[in-house]
This record gives C-alpha cells, sequence and structure tokens, in this order.
C-alpha cells in the first residue's frame, strides 16, 4: 500500500511516461478508487505536475520543458527554504563554495548572509547582486552566456572559467534524480555546465525537494555515483532514500520547521 505522497508521484511519472491516462487506467494501476485518484488529480494539477482532462489526465509538459526561474521560485517553498537551512550547516568559515544557480541554491545564498571568510564561486547574477553588500563573502562570477528562462550564466565560456578553478563543496541543483537515469535538466548546454562543475568539486551536494525523485529531463549531467550528499524535504521517498544510502551516498532529510 503506498502512501499518498508516493502515490501522487509514480502517478505523474506514469501520465508523463505515457502521455495521458484515464481515471479508470489509474484506478487499476495504483488499486484505489475513483474518487482518490480524481483527488489525486486534482493535487498534481494545482502543483502544475499534470494538466486534468475530461476522464483522467495528460502529461503537462515533455521533458524538455523548464518553468522559469520566477515560475518556480514559489514550488514547494517551504520545503525549500528546510533544505536550505539544513545545507549552510556543511559551510564552514575558510571554505570555498560553488554554487549552481537554482530556486533552491537561491534560498541557500540567504542562510549563508550570516557566515563570514568563505568564498562562493557561481553561474548565478542574482546570487551575486545578494551577496554584494557582504564583504566577508568574496564572490567570483563566472562568465558565459545568459539563460534568460534560469537567469544562470551557461556554455563554454563557463566551462572554461571552471576548468581553472576547484572549490571544496559544490551545491548542485537538479530538475530530476532517477536512480537508472541520473541527474537532469531540459536544457544540454546547461548541463554541460553542471557537469563540469560537479568535476570542479571535491565534495558534491544536491539540493533537491521531494518532486524531482522518480523523474528526469532531456539531458543528463551526472551520475548518481557522483553525488557525495543528497539533501532533501521529509517527503521525499523512503525506498529511494535507502537506496541511495546503499549506493554509498548520504541522505538528509530537513523537516519542515527546521526540527
Amino acid at each position: 500500500m503506498l502512501f499518498e505522497q508516493e502515490r501522487q508521484q509514480k502517478i505523474t511519472n506514469y501520465v508523463e511516461k505515457n502521455g495521458r491516462a484515464s481515471v479508470q487506467e489509474l484506478c487499476k494501476e495504483f488499486e484505489v478508487s475513483e474518487s482518490t485518484i480524481r483527488r489525486d488529480l486534482k493535487v498534481l494539477e494545482d502543483n502544475e505536475l499534470i494538466q486534468r482532462a475530461h476522464g483522467g489526465a495528460i502529461a503537462k509538459n515533455g521533458v524538455n520543458f523548464e518553468p522559469t526561474f520566477s515560475e518556480k521560485s514559489d514550488r514547494f517553498l517551504e520545503e525549500k527554504k528546510a533544505i536550505a537551512k539544513k545545507a549552510v550547516e556543511f559551510i564552514h568559515e575558510g571554505d570555498t563554495v560553488l554554487l549552481d544557480a537554482g530556486t533552491t541554491t537561491r534560498l541557500l545564498v540567504d542562510e549563508m548572509k550570516a557566515l563570514s571568510i568563505i568564498t562562493v564561486v557561481t553561474n548565478s547574477v542574482v546570487f551575486a547582486n545578494e551577496l554584494e553588500n557582504y564583504p566577508k563573502i568574496e564572490v567570483v562570477l563566472l562568465g558565459g552566456k545568459l539563460r534568460t528562462e534560469t537567469l544562470a550564466l551557461v556554455g563554454p565560456l563557463t566551462e572554461l572559467c571552471l576548468n581553472q578553478i576547484h572549490v571544496d563543496k559544490g551545491f548542485i541543483a537538479t530538475n530530476g534524480i532517477d536512480l537508472e537515469v541520473g541527474l537532469t535538466t531540459p536544457n544540454l548546454t546547461e548541463a554541460a555546465t553542471k557537469r563540469k562543475m560537479i568535476e570542479q568539486s571535491n565534495q558534491v551536494i544536491v539540493m533537491t525537494d521531494h518532486s524531482k525523485f522518480n523523474r528526469h529531463s532531456f539531458a543528463k549531467f551526472g551520475t548518481i555515483e557522483q553525488i557525495d550528499y543528497c539533501i532533501t524535504d521529509d517527503k521525499a521517498p523512503n525506498e529511494v532514500l535507502r537506496a541511495l544510502e546503499q549506493k554509498g551516498i548520504k541522505t538528509i532529510m530537513s523537516p519542515l520547521g527546521g526540527e
């Protein structure tokens, strides 16, 4: 028997894989009533994960779809805040850290403002602007082409800059994390930049809310085995977290409220 959150995640995956699904089909697949499936579909549509249609649901977006930075900012906001509060505990005086552009890593920036004597390397113009008035934090902004969807600097110039540095810890954002596929993002150019970020980090710390598990986007940028730590919220699927632990990856769940 699946928990509600697990079932909804599996419904999302099912609809994305097949393109569409009827209520009756989902009832049979997950062995629950029509009223349960209809409630699940409403929740998933409210979270912009699927689109309800007459008699069922259709996939909202293809694997190469990507909402804008502002569109993603408010999704699972409390979960992302909890993840950021846990992630900042990994940063110590004297560290050099790399921050990948993302809405979860954006909240880590807020938590970092109380720190001092650290160096932050980032491909996010938003993050650099946020930290400009904190003189005890040295900011290194990578060059590159600006992607308006994510407000990230990406491409060959970004990778060239990354080749010149090596950091203690890399905090990486992802659009999907799948045990078989790995880490993925919708854009090939951004994937190449993320791949180089992983290569140049002594420790790779993936920050991801529960909605990204068992999902994959168009472009792969990393393997599961390259992750050292995965910080997520307490709604993440337990079976996936156990599988990650078995692969030697330390998983950290941050409860809402930071308790």
